[in-house]
């Protein structure tokens, strides 16, 4: 009893998000995962409190702890001073260590995130360039975004003579010393051994799916398309 809450109190996000939740329910009422999403702040955090390992171990291998936007909407709100979206953050970090984030569909999109949005930080420095958000796998972008994507050098070169190349402004192309240092960080901060962990995961869980090559291209792809329509 205790064991996963103990490791999740190690982490400072729970240190400095649970205090003293008397369970009021206005986390939940500001939530606005909540509003579309089975997902009850609320009630997260009483299981953790409960500090019972079967019933953390049941969040951690869930899609309920992937729900979450991270918008912080909780934080200011409530009367005791807890974060519960620092709560969420603890438990899908503690769920990607151990593994448990490939049990549920919305916990192995983590690979795809990982290698989108993570290795392209790693790439050019951003989470996010406009061409990585393709139109034939972003179709909620409409087809707006399409035109944009098609011509996004003379669209983007209107507001910054630097898009995609070296210089100072938005959307420049990062210098390699730059990038050097990105890589750095993430080295010794433990960026990059986390990635290892969610590739590591990640292949096991292919193979058990039936993937014979593992976690490639084919596995991520469908994780990262996959949706069974049963999140509401």
């Amino acid at each position: 009893m205790g064991k996963y809450f103990d490791m999740l109190m190690e982490d400072v996000r729970m240190k400095e998000g649970l205090h003293s939740c008397m369970n009021c329910g206005v986390c939940t009422g500001v939530c606005p995962a909540a509003e579309f999403y089975n997902y009850d702040p609320r009630q997260i955090v009483s299981i953790v409190q409960t500090r019972d390992d079967e019933a953390i171990e049941r969040l951690l291998k869930s899609d309920t702890i992937w729900y979450c936007g991270e918008c912080m909407s909780c934080r200011p709100r409530c009367p005791r001073g807890n974060t519960p979206g620092y709560v969420i953050q603890a438990l899908r970090t503690l769920s990607q260590k151990l593994g448990f984030f490939v049990e549920s569909e919305k916990g192995r999109q983590q690979l795809a995130l990982k290698r989108i949005i993570g290795e392209n930080i790693l790439r050019t420095g951003y989470c996010i360039v406009p061409r990585l958000v393709k139109p034939d796998l972003h179709p909620e972008q409409g087809t707006v975004w399409k035109w944009i994507y098609d011509n996004d050098r003379e669209i983007y070169g209107q507001f910054t003579p630097v898009y995609m190349r070296h210089g100072a402004g938005a959307l420049r192309r990062l210098d390699e010393e730059s990038l050097a240092e990105i890589n750095e960080i993430f080295k010794v901060s433990g960026g990059s051994e986390m990635f290892d962990t969610i590739e590591r995961h990640s292949d096991r869980k292919a193979r058990e799916m039936g993937y014979e090559e593992g976690a490639d291209q084919q596995y991520m792809m469908d994780v990262f398309l996959s949706n069974s329509n049963e999140h509401y």
